[in-house]
């Protein structure tokens, strides 16, 4: 997601008549092949300074700035120096980060809000093609943004950023948590006939399962290093209702947090050869996604019909082989997330350590409080095990603004007066459709929440 790893330099110029803030920006893949680059920027101008090499000025550049305050990006031209993504890749790229628990919960989604829900996936996946396609349109606009967070600060400023940065960490945060309860309910049918009993901990069998499995993930928080684990990375014929109108609110969280990719785009812009050609890869990922997902809900719906899991998984044959090749995918699958997830995070936490900590002492505390993160997430997890419930409040408050309105909200104040009236029209439109379906499916999948959490209490 944020895949930047940010210092800070204090540095002194004859260039400049003003105070300027400095950043020493490196990449977190191929770091060590980017030439080291300092860039200096004033509300005015942008100074960019290489080793040995005098000063350049740049006008008219505005003013870019990462979540940390006094953190800027380098220039375009030096950041897409390696670009070596292809067309072909970058599509393989973005349907792999778009494909995820999202398709465990598709088939549940069709049966529960009918066959006509399907149009509202298919309208999702095209609105959200096109608002990948303003996140491309604005790094277009200026070079020097590398990450959504960035694209937020050029919109709105710090307070920009500010929101981008709270909107990617809740969903990590909510993603995980999610992961837990797949992780969980999945562990039950890989060890259906395991009885295991600890009477001093109160845990069921299926809770101790679910605690060994995140004690196993634990020390890869403590990676720096994630290139060691990141390769982890019968036909029935029932009836489908045409739709249920009750359940959309619920399971239009469900559609939206399968078509959430955005927060890692700007990665995917930057690392391609050709990043004029982002806007067909965005169009060709998301229509093979969404015709993947709208295929396995009709597959799944038809198989199982109102007895559908909230995970496809779940429905499988237990003795199958291939139910167990994917009911053991399914649980691996969490267990080499958390690392990558809380890689962000930790890397924002290093960057605020004191310079003069040793490099031991920073390990411990990022350590310590990634396993205590994930303690939290566990204990959350296993409090309120309501998979689709959760699934559908993470996509209904966080990847819906995530998604949608973020990025026409972003587009639409960067380009303000640079834009016709039906683009403008457009924008606000999709801006106040997506809080529709935020406000709607947040409130029933809490009440779904709460009411289920009483039920089981």
């Amino acid at each position: 997601m944020l895949k930047s790893i940010v210092k800070s330099f204090n540095v002194q110029s004859n260039c400049l008549q003003h105070k300027n803030q400095v950043a020493n920006h490196e990449s977190l893949h191929g770091a060590n092949s980017v030439p080291q680059t300092l860039q200096l920027v004033n509300r005015d101008d942008s100074i960019e300074i290489e080793e040995g090499m005098q000063c350049k000025c740049y006008h008219d550049i505005e003013d870019v700035k990462s979540v940390e305050e006094g953190v800027n990006v380098e220039a375009g031209h030096d950041a897409n120096a390696n670009a070596n993504s292809t067309f072909l890749h970058a599509v393989i790229n973005m349907v792999g980060m778009l494909i995820g628990l999202g398709q465990l919960s598709t088939p549940y989604a069709v049966q529960n809000g009918g066959w006509a829900s399907s149009f509202l996936l298919i309208g999702l996946g095209v609105m959200c093609a096109y608002s990948s396609h303003l996140l491309g349109k604005c790094l277009e606009r200026n070079p020097n943004l590398r990450s959504y967070v960035d694209i937020g600060h050029q919109a709105f400023g710090k307070k920009g950023s500010i929101l981008a940065a709270t909107f990617i960490y809740m969903e990590i945060f909510m993603a995980l948590v999610s992961y837990t309860i797949s992780l969980h309910d999945n562990l039950i049918s890989v060890f259906l006939e395991t009885h295991l009993n600890l009477h001093w901990a109160k845990l069921s069998t299926s809770q101790i399962l679910t605690t060994v499995a995140m004690l196993i993930a634990v020390p890869s928080l403590w990676l720096r290093d994630l290139s060691s684990i990141s390769f982890l990375s019968t036909c029935a014929n029932h009836k489908i209702p045409v739709l249920q109108l009750h359940n959309i609110p619920s399971i239009s969280g469900l559609y939206v947090f399968s078509l959430a990719g955005h927060i890692v785009f700007p990665d995917l812009y930057k690392a391609m050869k050709d990043p004029s050609k982002f806007t067909k890869v965005s169009i060709v990922s998301f229509t093979l996604v969404t015709i993947l997902y709208t295929t396995l809900g009709f597959m799944g719906a038809k198989m199982f019909g109102s007895e559908v899991n909230p995970q496809i998984t779940l429905s499988l044959p237990p003795k199958s082989i291939v139910s167990k090749i994917a009911l053991w995918a399914t649980v691996l699958t969490p267990m080499t997330k958390y690392a990558l997830e809380f890689a962000p995070f930790a890397i924002q936490l290093e960057h605020k350590l004191p310079s003069s900590m040793s490099v031991r002492t920073k390990m411990i505390i990022r350590g310590s409080v990634g396993s205590f993160l994930l303690l939290v997430i566990l204990v959350l997890a296993l409090s309120v095990p309501y998979f689709q419930y959760v699934l559908s409040l993470t996509g209904s408050l966080v990847s819906i603004a995530i998604c949608l309105i973020l990025p026409c909200g972003f587009y639409t104040k960067i380009f303000w007066g640079h834009m016709p009236k039906t683009l403008l029209v457009l924008n606000l439109s999709l801006i106040g459709l997506g809080l529709f379906f935020g406000v709607i499916g947040t409130i029933s999948s809490s009440k779904l929440l709460v009411k289920n959490f009483h039920g089981a209490s």
